[in-house]
């Protein structure tokens, strides 16, 4: 992917004002990166931001801060002043219980929170729309296209055009736009992504999506952020954020790969289980993920649960 593409993807998410807001949160994205240098949890979440709807995020996260500093620093700087004044040492100090209309005070307390929610407001409210998981980074660029089904307690990704397809790994060319079609083949799961973009749910019976991009090649990680059963917390995948050379390369690997990903090797997939290791398949049976949609296929769970309770 060329620079002019990339620099298309980052010009997709800008605005007027996101550049005002870059002026307004540069020093807290400094402090933050000395922060994030000797921190690797928080390197891993959205302040890391590897790609560009993760870094308007961020700095989005950096400007509610810094304006709402303007309602807690007062606080904070005058609860222990008023607190020192009237203590009961200070004799001197004036206590008028009784007191009629101020319209200071009342200016105090209307006109700044006023103010915030509409500085809020002009920024969020850009920000709503800019970020629509639905809507494309970039109309010039050809995104690449991967529908995402969550399993228990497993990823799968489905690569259409390349008919290939890779369980708990998702590589992805850096630099060109990426656009995620999600579903679910079980319960209500929720992808996330911190450092790409942000968090959607999987449902099943329907399809959400989500676009994104990644700025530089990198390993990056994903998980399932809704609560599934037992093996909720081993249902995390990789992201491997390669050129576009090296995942062409992967694509034809993998195309090598003998494993046929059709409506058995599904329902096997879709039983409840933690995999070890990620798997790749070489080809797809056209059109499975419209019967996972449309519930087509009987889950491998169902039948597991059913085993389960003949036994028991």
């Amino acid at each position: 992917m060329s620079k002019t593409s990339t620099g298309l993807i980052t010009r997709a998410v800008g605005s007027p004002i996101r550049r005002l807001r870059k002026g307004v949160t540069m020093g807290l994205t400094v402090m933050a990166a000395g922060l994030l240098s000797g921190c690797s949890v928080l390197s891993r979440g959205f302040l890391g931001a590897a790609g560009p709807v993760a870094a308007a995020e961020r700095h989005e996260f950096y400007l509610v801060g810094a304006v709402m500093l303007l309602v807690i620093g007062p606080v904070l700087l005058l609860t222990p002043l008023i607190a020192w004044h009237y203590r009961l040492a200070n004799t001197k100090s004036a206590f008028r219980p009784q007191w009629g209309f101020s319209w200071i005070l009342e200016g105090l307390i209307w006109i700044p929170p006023t103010i915030i929610v509409i500085v809020l407001a002009v920024f969020l409210v850009d920000d709503t729309v800019r970020l629509d998981p639905y809507r494309p980074l970039s109309p010039g660029l050809s995104p690449l296209q991967v529908q995402a089904v969550s399993l228990d307690w497993k990823w799968l990704f489905i690569y259409p055009d390349q008919h290939i397809a890779s369980v708990n790994q998702l590589i992805l060319p850096a630099g060109r736009p990426v656009h995620v079609s999600l579903t679910s083949g079980t319960v209500m799961q929720s992808l996330l992504m911190p450092q790409l973009a942000g968090q959607i749910l999987a449902m099943a019976g329907m399809t959400t999506q989500l676009n994104f991009a990644i700025s530089q090649p990198g390993t990056y990680w994903g998980e399932n952020a809704q609560y599934n059963g037992a093996g909720f917390d081993k249902q995390k995948f990789q992201v491997l954020g390669v050129n576009p050379v090296d995942f062409n390369r992967w694509v034809a690997s993998s195309r090598q790969t003998p494993r046929l990903l059709d409506d058995a090797a599904y329902r096997t997939l879709s039983r409840e289980s933690v995999l070890s290791q990620p798997v790749t398949f070489g080809s797809v049976e056209p059109g499975l993920f419209a019967k996972i949609v449309h519930q087509a296929i009987r889950p491998g769970y169902l039948r597991q649960h059913e085993d389960a309770n003949s036994h028991g």
